[in-house]
């Protein structure tokens, strides 16, 4: 049944990328002739010999039964654009990701380890517990920053400015490490603060106090506490390895590289459907492919222990502790906002075109000189509202989705399997192109990556040993599900959903700095980027400002995480205050007696 689910999930899916012309309300024939020769006439003869040469006259329908059909004997169909076979061009595009997505993977695990780091060495000397789910700011900037933007910062600066390595073009090894770091630094950002969140309860379990009463090294506890805590965060790391390859569309793009996402834009855009389809078919085996590796490499990792009910909870030992730092974040974000909203972000000044910050303009100025901090403040709300309510929206439904995973595991693979970018394709030609268009797309897609750790989390909370003798007293599912499995799975979710507030605001700026999104004169942060990204090298303050914002809202998003409170004044004890003690022992002589006799008696005792 399982397996019909997720063929039927993947039809589906085919489906309604072949209705992509019908759905977008627009002529497939007048969207090819545009694609193969921009300045031809569309005359309505040369429509209609189109539309006989491509079959549209027959409907979606029979072109995706044709299409289906060939598959079995390797055929793909032809290009509607070039007229090739598709299946070369989509195999060489699929060899390009899958090496670009093998770099970005290793620089991934290298910015987990050094993120989650600290909690590793801290953790086998007992002290990994007091480390907040806050803490790591670094590792926040790191998450937050748009992988468009990453990737435009080391092609000017370290390709074209250094020289010191190839900035466009995909030719060998050297041409992979910028677009690997591009891709890999926000990814192993993520998981690291995913993974160090949930490697205090992995030193807190009793096996890891043993080790430490009998003296074993600290490496080799940190080893095993880490070998605990991956398994629930695998099935997100098979979730990334498909995001990586279909997803890399802005990457892609800024350094030229001829891989599986930059096609599939280039046949979304010109409803090249053949093109389009094998490149959502490859994808989705992908995907397949890695969600059923990464289960398998998590029933390894946790041995006999999951099939007998006999692991430990993987629970905290205590809450993070709340911090303070947050409210600084948000009173310079708000302060932002604020200073933003009482300037004219439409004023257009062009004899003050790209000015760099002064007191006149804190930000400097854009292309047409509209001030840049009126820009910001005024796209706040719309970036901010919607990237909270879609991660609200995200939150609700990956947790209900992943207490189902026999529901929710194809799903989201399949669901994962499509890119922002088609996805926002696909919503907007069903509902139109708008500045809810973003909103509606990557909230499609947001929930999978919680469902999923959902599910790895429920996993093995049911194969606790104290949930087996809670069952076994006679517990309904209702209560075990009420008490014992929501308190410890809600926690880890909802921290990671604030772990993910950042990536949602880059997904809506990144469906916005490709064109589908608001459009001008909107201000929304997506699009400010957009504008002023072809400006980065000669105005680089132009795209720095809303980068900023973008990273500051990743700052908040993450120390906040762990709680907030508000910063206490420190009491001072008498022993604080150099020299107070004998003040006070002059000022008060008889209590120096009365403390000093009740001292000496307390000795005696």
């Amino acid at each position: 049944m399982v397996a019909l689910w997720r063929v039927a999930l993947a039809g589906a899916l085919l489906c309604g990328i072949g209705l992509l012309p019908w759905l977008s309300r627009t002529d497939p024939a007048r969207t090819v002739l545009k694609a193969r020769a921009a300045d031809r006439d569309p005359s309505p003869e040369l429509l209609e010999s189109l539309r006989s040469q491509l079959g549209l006259d027959n409907g979606p329908l029979r072109l995706l039964g044709g299409w289906l059909a060939g598959l079995p004997q390797g055929d793909a169909g032809s290009s509607w654009i070039s007229g090739t076979a598709v299946a070369p061009s989509v195999a060489e595009a699929l060899g390009v990701s899958l090496l670009l997505m093998g770099g970005a993977l290793v620089v991934a695990a290298a910015t987990a380890g050094a993120v989650c780091g600290r909690t590793l060495w801290l953790g086998p000397r007992r002290r990994a517990a007091r480390r907040g789910a806050g803490a790591g700011s670094g590792g926040a900037l790191l998450a937050a920053l748009p992988e468009f933007l990453l990737a435009s910062v080391l092609a000017a600066v370290v390709g074209v400015r250094l020289g010191w390595l190839p900035a466009v073009g995909w030719y060998g090894p050297r041409w992979m490490v910028l677009p690997s770091l591009a891709l890999g630094l926000p990814a192993g950002a993520l998981l690291g603060r995913v993974l160090d969140d949930a490697l205090p309860g992995a030193f807190a379990e009793p096996w890891s106090r043993a080790a430490t009463a009998r003296g074993l090294p600290a490496r080799r506890i940190a080893r095993q506490a880490l070998r605990r805590a991956v398994p629930g965060v695998l099935p997100n790391i098979g979730l990334f390895m498909v995001g990586l390859t279909g997803g890399a569309v802005a990457v892609e793009q800024v350094f030229d590289i001829p891989g599986l996402g930059r096609l599939s834009l280039q046949a979304a855009i010109a409803q090249d459907l053949p093109m389009l389809q094998a490149c959502a078919l490859v994808l989705i085996l992908l995907a397949a492919a890695a969600g059923g590796l990464a289960r398998l490499a998590a029933r390894l990792l946790l041995g006999p222990a999951l099939r007998d009910g006999a692991l430990p909870s993987l629970d905290r030992p205590t809450a993070p502790s709340a911090r303070a730092i947050p409210l600084l974040y948000a009173a310079l974000l708000l302060a932002v906002v604020v200073l933003g909203a009482l300037r004219d972000p439409l004023a257009v000044h062009t004899a003050a075109r790209l000015t760099a910050p002064s007191w006149a303009h804190p930000f400097g100025t854009d292309a047409l000189g509209r001030d840049l901090l009126a820009r910001v403040g005024h796209g706040a709300l719309s970036t901010l509202a919607l990237a909270v309510a879609v991660s609200a929206a995200a939150l609700v439904a990956g947790v209900l989705l992943g207490l189902v995973p026999r529901l929710s595991g194809g799903l989201a693979e399949t669901v994962n399997a499509v890119p922002p970018v088609l996805a926002g394709l696909l919503v907007a030609g069903a509902a139109g192109r708008g500045p809810y268009t973003p909103a509606l797309a990557v909230a499609a897609v947001a929930w999978a990556p919680l469902a999923t750790h959902t599910s790895a989390l429920l996993r093995q909370q049911r194969a606790a040993a104290h949930l087996a003798a809670t069952r076994a007293l006679g517990a309904s599912r209702r209560h075990l599900l009420r008490r014992h499995i929501l308190p410890a799975v809600l926690p880890p979710i909802v921290r990671h959903a604030l772990l993910r507030l950042p990536s949602v605001a880059l997904a809506l700026a990144a469906l916005g700095f490709l064109g589908l999104g608001a459009q001008p004169p909107s201000p929304e942060w997506g699009r400010l980027l957009a504008e002023n990204h072809p400006y980065a090298e000669r105005a680089p303050w132009a795209v720095l400002a809303p980068a900023a914002a973008l990273a500051l809202l990743g700052l908040l998003a993450v120390t906040a995480s762990g709680g907030v409170r508000w910063p206490r004044r420190r009491r001072l004890r008498i022993d604080d205050r150099p020299g107070a003690l004998i003040g006070s022992l002059r000022s008060n002589p008889r209590n120096a007696g009365g403390e000093s006799d009740s001292a000496e008696h307390g000795r005696e005792g």
